[in-house]
């Protein structure tokens, strides 16, 4: 059996279970021929129940205008924001203070990224986790 063609990838970043045919998905999409109706049902279906986050999602084109798609862990900073109950992170990191996260909430959000990052310590995740946190001038206790 022949192996199909990629011919790109396309990364964005959607509203789990909320894909619609607008931008950014419709564009990109549309450039490269899929059916963009197709991607955004598929796409609503696999992640209906993870609604409220915000998916990285990778899309495979083939050259035979067919595609698959693979959806990560929301961003850290999407995670940390939703475990602080944050609209925004401060704009002023390391002179505003935008919330403190205690180690559990760092331990957590570790473990819910870990399948996305580039490591199975979780000590090494946590510092993920952390330096996210202090970039979004976000205080990290314990």
């Amino acid at each position: 059996m022949a192996t199909k063609k990629i011919k790109t990838y396309i990364k964005l970043n959607i509203p789990a279970g909320a894909a619609t045919a607008a931008p950014p998905v419709g564009p990109a999409l549309g450039q490269h021929g899929l059916p963009i109706m197709e991607f955004v049902k598929a796409f609503n279906d696999r992640t209906k129940e993870r609604s409220g986050n915000i998916l990285p999602v990778v899309i495979t084109v083939f050259e035979d205008r067919t595609f698959s798609f693979i959806t990560k862990e929301p961003p850290v900073a999407e995670m940390i924001k939703k475990a602080l109950n944050l609209q925004k992170a401060s704009g002023k990191a390391g002179k505003e203070s935008a919330g403190t996260l205690n180690k559990d909430q760092v331990q957590k959000i570790a473990q819910d990224k870990m399948p996305d990052l580039n490591t199975d310590n979780l000590e090494a995740a946590m510092r993920v986790v952390e330096g996210t946190a202090r970039s979004m001038g976000i205080k990290v206790q314990g």
